[in-house]
């Protein structure tokens, strides 16, 4: 299969060249690489371009943004900017965060997942960041048939379906929806091991959480399934300010009669599937 990576970069001087090398170490190598510069201030730029000068797969594009680093709508608007540079000739694509890295088996075990069916249309492995100890150890706060957005492989037919991805705080979660919503599965292989230097949610302030309380409103998820979407995160995270955080931004959107990022339909469906994923937890 051939295969496309897209990674969002914004001052990821020391994390980006471990994950460009476990690139060039996959076993499958890619077809193309479009690393996005986002309006780094730091070497970011400078390491794009040496390895884009060494490797005729990669290549970069420099745009100016915003310098804040907040996590969802503005890493996707990087990677909508790399699209552009690449063609139809794939057979899966991939959203790759700068601060990864994959074990050299990885996309080999990737095609394997999207050969095996037509229908499966996410796919992925799990993040390990290091404890307190320094150890690699497992840290996937979702449930175990989730891909983290740090690294989502989606095949041809799934990400034209859903119709790319959501320039909007909660694209992680609206992307697999929608892909259930077309008829597609979400697959996780638990033996892909990826390293995420950075630890989940570094970059989560009150400001963010606004932004996913924003999300949940736009993906027609309604009061209630919000409200239970927001207890769980704050009970995992041991923060009872995101509720009021998540509220908020689900209020502000709300009174601002932002257009919601899926139909009515594809809404009714999230919601629904929601409402059953509770049940079965629940009972």
């Amino acid at each position: 299969m051939n295969y496309y990576i897209v990674i969002p970069a914004h001052n990821e001087e020391a994390f980006l060249e471990d994950a460009l090398q476990s690139i060039i170490k996959q076993s499958l190598a890619p077809k193309k690489v479009v690393i996005v510069n986002d309006n780094s201030s730091d070497g970011t730029a400078n390491i794009i371009d040496e390895y884009a000068s060494r490797n005729p797969f990669i290549k970069g594009v420099h745009i100016q943004s915003s310098d804040e680093h907040l996590p969802g709508s503005k890493v996707i608007a990087a990677f909508s900017k790399g699209l552009p540079l690449l063609d139809e000739e794939y057979d899966f694509i991939v959203k790759l965060d700068a601060d990864v890295i994959l074990p050299p088996n990885y996309f080999k075990k990737i095609e394997t997942i999207f050969s095996s069916s037509e229908k499966i249309g996410i796919a992925g492995g799990f993040a390990y960041e290091k404890n307190n100890d320094g150890e690699w150890a497992l840290n996937h706060p979702m449930d175990i048939d989730h891909v983290r957005g740090a690294f989502k492989s989606y095949s041809k037919a799934c990400f034209k379906a859903i119709g790319g991805l959501r320039i909007a705080m909660g694209w992680d979660t609206v992307d697999e929806l929608l892909a259930q919503y077309y008829g597609f599965q979400v697959v996780t292989d638990t033996s892909l091991k990826v390293k995420h230097q950075r630890p989940i949610g570094a970059a989560y302030n009150s400001k963010a959480r606004r932004s996913q309380g924003k999300a949940m409103y736009l993906m027609h998820y309604g009061l209630a399934i919000s409200l239970i979407a927001s207890v769980k995160m704050a009970w995992k995270n041991k923060k009872i300010k995101i509720i009021q955080d998540n509220f908020l931004g689900y209020w502000e959107a709300k009174q601002a009669r932002i257009p919601f990022i899926v139909t009515e339909k594809e809404g009714q469906y999230i919601r629904e599937l929601r409402r059953k994923r509770i049940l079965k937890k629940l009972f």
